[in-house]
């Protein structure tokens, strides 16, 4: 390989890294590149770029452990870590999706309604349910957490799964420039890996790795799920739904990551 080529490929790899920062955190990263060559490799490194989140998670439940603090109380510490740290983008999608999913089965007003920027009943109860689930799986999981760290990581290939998947509801946004770009083998083996690396922290944390590899399962079917859901009301993906996929896929994993059957 030339030199020449090996440059443009590192740069490309480094203008989608850093795209994803910017985009799934609030690590400064200066202007980025917004095509969709580098939005193929944003989305494919989702789960790389989201390691700051995951690593203030991790930390916060050390920290507030080792304080001795109340495990229900460690649980919303961390959802409220990971919030600030990714300025609620996610959250808000979760709230907006689940909103236009609550608003009719005419696809133009679900629309309109995830456009106003307002939370209406369904999208409160979704981020109320969504992050007691989070922060319920947290307190069980206090000891481990670099797991939880990990899982916060891995709930971030549901950007992957989406990039591979449908057509975009609308023209423009998040949705337009991220959807189409990850091929289907290349989403999947990303997936994949990230289930395997998942089940390699469980390992070394003392959790059994097939409690990781069933969570990762379970996940992807919620994913899927939430997909066609949304697809059929909205005629496709927007950056709204990218946002309640991370979230979906963070709480199933963290609350199949849980359960007693893997200590």
């Amino acid at each position: 390989m030339s030199s020449r080529l090996w440059e443009a490929l590192m740069a490309n790899l480094l203008a989608g890294l850093r795209l994803a920062m910017g985009t799934l955190s609030v690590v400064p990263v200066g202007e980025v590149d917004t095509s969709r060559s580098t939005a193929r490799v944003a989305m494919t490194l989702a789960p790389v770029a989201a390691l700051p989140v995951a690593v203030g998670v991790g930390l916060t439940v050390w920290a507030a452990d080792l304080a001795q603090l109340s495990p229900l109380v460690v649980g919303f510490l961390a959802v409220a870590v990971s919030a600030l740290l990714t300025r609620c983008m996610h959250l808000d999608g979760l709230a907006d999706t689940a909103d236009g999913l609550g608003a009719g089965w005419d696809r133009e007003r679900a629309l309109a309604v995830m456009k106003r920027g307002d939370v209406g009943p369904m999208g409160a109860v979704a981020l109320v349910v969504v992050l007691g689930l989070e922060a319920a799986s947290v307190a069980a999981l206090v000891d481990h957490p670099v797991v939880i760290g990990a899982a916060w990581c891995a709930g971030r290939a549901a950007c992957t799964a989406l990039a591979a998947g449908p057509s975009p509801a609308t023209t423009g946004g998040m949705g337009a420039l991220m959807t189409r770009t990850v091929s289907p083998a290349v989403a999947a083996l990303a997936v994949a890996l990230v289930a395997l690396a998942l089940a390699g922290v469980a390992a070394l944390s003392g959790l059994q790795p097939i409690g990781a590899c069933v969570a990762a399962a379970v996940a992807v079917v919620v994913v899927n799920a939430l997909v066609i859901v949304c697809r059929r009301r909205f005629g496709g993906i927007t950056g709204d739904v990218f946002g309640a996929a991370v979230e979906v896929a963070t709480a199933t994993l963290l609350v199949v990551l849980a359960s007693g059957a893997w200590r």
